[in-house]
């Protein structure tokens, strides 16, 4: 008597050994990918909206220390403030500093990292709508770094900034720079 195979059996164990392969690549890769990605310097830029102002930067991030968890990030953005001037509308340029801390608080497959971010932010308003030379404040944000690739990401910040800065200059002396923040942007890592 000739046997049959038996096709369910083999489509099942076809199905185990891949689910299998897939598993063992999602654990041991990302680690590999974490452990690479953590020892390099990252440029990045970014757009930005900060309250009612749009702007676009550019950032700086060390190589992360404390096992892999902590890096400083500089940034610098061009910003713009929407406002009255002469009876028309006009956006107005300024600029702003910053320098904070950044905190890994977890990786997702390797693909997706989250942290936190916090620090010190310098307003270098324009004359056309300030009498102040700089504006001090701070902020801080939950940001999540995508890694299509090994040498890059994509990155989403949410956040809120805090600096008191009013625009002096402009009738009803609106506020700027405080509130809600959120920056969208790609970085690239250096060796």
């Amino acid at each position: 008597m000739i046997k049959e195979p038996n096709i369910k059996k083999e489509v099942s164990m076809k199905r185990i050994l891949l689910v299998a392969g897939l598993i063992i690549i999602i654990t041991c890769a990302p680690h590999a990918q974490e452990a690479s990605i953590s020892k390099k310097v990252s440029f990045g830029f970014q757009l930005n909206q900060y309250q009612k102002d749009f702007g676009l930067g550019l950032s700086v991030t060390s190589p992360y220390f404390a096992h892999s968890r902590l890096a400083i990030r500089v940034r610098g953005n061009l910003m713009y403030l929407e406002h009255l001037k002469n009876e028309n509308i006009t956006w107005t340029p300024y600029s702003n500093i910053s320098i904070g801390v950044v905190g890994v608080t977890a990786y997702i497959s390797g693909f997706i990292k989250l942290y936190g971010e916090g620090g010190l932010i310098t307003i270098l308003p324009s004359s056309d709508f300030s009498n102040k030379d700089m504006v001090f404040g701070g902020y801080g944000l939950f940001g999540f770094e995508f890694y299509p690739w090994q040498k890059g990401c994509y990155f989403i910040e949410l956040g809120g900034v805090g600096t008191g800065a009013t625009a002096d200059k402009v009738l009803s002396n609106p506020i700027y720079s405080n509130g809600f923040l959120i920056s969208t942007g790609f970085r690239f890592h250096i060796k």
